[in-house]
């Protein structure tokens, strides 16, 4: 533990749920704007960005960052998130499809390769395992 101090316990405990909270929130803002950037910014026309939204406020996210996000998504400029999709093989031969979004493709790619190289597996072309897969 922290120390022998409640208040030490207390905030090393609050601190780390906090951190955890704020990544997952961060992630479902993502989706969100980039849901809204796909479609309309209505979530009665847009099912994705429904969808977006209801996985949102399942996990208790603020309204505010909710409307914040769509927002974000209407107004020009700030990052643009894009889907990349790659293909590889893990360990054994088994084909894996990994579905991303992101700001920067190298900096992705190099990521799901390393997770690959270091799990067994390498990373395929573009169509090396789609094949095998219905969607």
């Amino acid at each position: 533990m922290a120390g022998h101090s409640q208040f030490k316990n207390i905030m090393y405990r609050k601190g780390a749920q906090d951190k955890k909270r704020a990544k997952l929130f961060a992630k479902l803002a993502k989706e969100i704007t980039v849901a809204a950037k796909m479609g309309l910014p209505d979530p009665e026309y847009n099912p994705r960005l429904r969808a977006a939204i209801q996985a949102a406020r399942a996990e208790n996210m603020p309204k505010d960052n909710i409307e914040r996000a769509v927002k974000k998504s209407t107004d020009q400029g700030g990052e643009n998130y894009e889907e990349v999709r790659y293909e590889g093989f893990g360990a054994g031969g088994i084909g894996v499809i990994v579905e991303t979004l992101t700001d920067n493709r190298n900096r992705t790619a190099g990521e799901v390769r390393a997770i690959f190289t270091k799990n067994g597996g390498n990373l395929g072309e573009t169509g090396a395992v789609s094949f095998m897969f219905d969607r």
